[in-house]
Formats: structure tokens, C-alpha cells, sequence
């Protein structure tokens, strides 16, 4: 993860990202778009959602590269679609935490308009943080791509019967696991579905990537660590019939047997801001009570 100052320039184009189906956060978008005109932002709603009053509505992703600068407000679930609307673009996202849990959207709303000032200051920095990149080869011989921020899933779904799949790192065979689904994370997801299945925490600069099994048929096969500078090769086994891929908590595709997942890290990183003083592990602790010590009663 590197780590620059911010330097939004002359751009004046700010595009917003608000929670869906969520009156609190389509209220503080239009005080939000109120506040950024008055100081002669140009304000965009962005696709797929429905229109800020007083800004313009964005048609496509490809409109959101011009912008100097994503604001969501919602969770993390928000923070994920800005990224997939972004498509790889290199603008910085701003979250606000209007979730549940807030990992990507770190900053507190109630302080919004003292954080977009210290942002539109250029007093915040940027955060580099890696991305996946999925290739899927189908056995019909149609090739399909895809980008997570967080987390590539290959799960059994609502199937009864374990996937089995035969994981492969640089040509080499690592193993054959027969589990409920595989969880390939991010360092940045690794906070996530990840941990909740038992995987490790990765600090944000780690150059790697982590195999997590869910609900493992063994009681030897347990997370792995791979460097980021390689590819990694999951293969659906014979004994498999079907299986989802879910990207970022999004189901694209289903798979079967003979079709093969590459993984690599994609070559351009995610923007994210931050403020200067953001230290990871007092994230960890004030989202998961990480290192605190719980008592029992006698």
C-alpha cells in the first residue's frame, strides 16, 4: 500500500454515491450537494441511482473518470458498487459510514462537512490498496473477467453437495479441497467474509493474497498465504456439478466442472482516502474490539 498526499488540482467535479432505499442518506446527499455548490463544486449523482436534487445525473461509469472525487455515503456494501461503477478508474473514494460495520467506509458521519472541507483542503491522504483481477476460462471455451476490491468467492450456493476444487499457485498443484466454498481476499478483505470463516487479518500493505476454506471436509486444510507477484488457479473437479462466483458479494456467474479461475493482482489499485493520522489498528479496534480482553462473571 503506498500512501500520498491528496491533490485534487482544479478539478470541480465531485460525483456522490448515497445508500439505497435509505431516506437518511438521500437527505444528507442533497445537504451535502447543497454545500459543495455553494462553494462552486459541480455535483453528480452517479449512475445507477436515483438523482440528488439540483446535480446532474451521470449516465454511465465511463462518465465517473472525470471526476476529482467519489463521496459514498451508506456501508460497506455502498463503498463496494462505487468501486464497481469506478471500473478501474483512478479516482479517490471518500466513505462516510451510514452501515453497519463501516471497514471501507471509515469516517463518521457526523462529522461529513468537517471531513469533506479537510478533503477539498487537499489536508487528507490517498491510500493505494490492490485489487484482484479474475479470468474464467468455461469449458465451452468463452473467457469472462472480472475485478474485486474485497473478496472472489466460489461457494456451493443452495447445492447440497461440497465443491470440490483443485487450487493451483505458478504451475503448481497446492492441493485438492473439498469444502462448502473457497474465499481468495484481498489484504483490504481480508476483514471480511475472510475473517468470519476463520481466516487471518492482513495489514493493508501486505503484498499478498489469502486462500481461505469454508466449512473444509478436512481438518488439515486451513488458509494459505500467497504472494501477490504470481497467479493462482482454481479448477472445478469432476466430482463438483455446480458452484457459484461471487465478486465483491456479487453472484456472476455459475460454475462446473472443467472450468477454470485465474487470479491475479490487478495491476492498478484502488484510491481510497484517508485522514492523515489513520492508524489500521485502531480501525481493527474500534470495529471489531480487537485486543480487548472479556471477562466472564463468577
Amino acid at each position: 500500500m503506498k500512501e500520498r498526499k491528496l491533490t485534487l488540482k482544479g478539478n470541480k467535479k465531485i460525483a456522490i454515491v448515497y445508500r439505497l432505499h435509505s431516506p437518511a442518506a438521500v437527505k444528507m446527499s442533497k445537504q451535502l450537494a447543497i454545500k459543495l455548490k455553494a462553494r462552486r463544486y459541480k455535483v453528480f449523482t452517479a449512475p445507477e441511482q436515483k438523482q440528488i436534487a439540483d446535480t446532474q445525473a451521470l449516465v454511465s461509469s465511463n462518465d465517473l473518470k472525470e471526476m476529482a472525487l467519489v463521496i459514498v455515503l451508506g456501508g460497506d456494501g455502498t463503498y463496494l458498487r462505487a468501486v464497481r461503477l469506478l471500473k478501474g478508474h483512478p479516482v479517490p473514494i471518500l466513505g462516510f459510514n451510514m452501515g453497519f460495520l463501516g471497514f471501507l467506509t471509515a469516517h463518521s458521519i457526523d462529522n461529513i462537512f468537517a471531513t469533506v472541507d479537510q478533503t477539498l483542503k487537499n489536508d487528507m491522504v490517498v491510500h493505494s490498496r490492490s485489487r484482484l483481477h479474475t479470468q474464467v476460462k468455461l469449458k465451452s471455451g468463452k473467457r469472462l473477467s472480472f475485478d474485486a476490491l474485497n473478496d472472489i468467492v466460489i461457494e456451493r450456493g443452495s447445492y447440497s453437495q461440497l465443491i470440490s476444487t483443485s487450487l493451483h499457485f505458478d504451475k503448481a498443484l497446492v492441493n485438492h479441497i473439498k469444502a462448502d466454498g473457497l474465499i481468495i481476499s484481498s489484504p483490504t478483505g481480508s476483514t471480511a467474509y475472510n475473517l468470519a470463516a476463520g481466516g487471518p487479518i492482513l495489514h493493508p500493505e501486505v503484498n499478498a493474497i489469502v486462500v481461505t476454506p469454508v466449512a473444509p471436509h478436512s481438518l488439515t486444510t486451513r488458509p494459505l498465504i500467497f504472494p501477490d507477484n504470481k497467479k493462482l488457479v482454481l479448477r472445478i473437479d469432476q466430482q463438483t456439478t455446480l458452484a457459484h462466483l461471487i465478486i465483491d458479494g456479487q453472484k456472476v456467474l455459475e460454475l462446473s466442472h472443467e472450468d477454470e479461475v485465474t487470479i491475479t493482482r490487478n495491476p492498478v489499485d484502488h484510491l481510497m482516502i484517508r485522514k492523515p493520522n489513520h492508524n489500521f489498528f485502531d480501525l481493527l479496534k474500534d470495529k471489531l474490539k480487537f485486543g480487548d480482553r472479556y471477562v466472564t462473571g463468577t
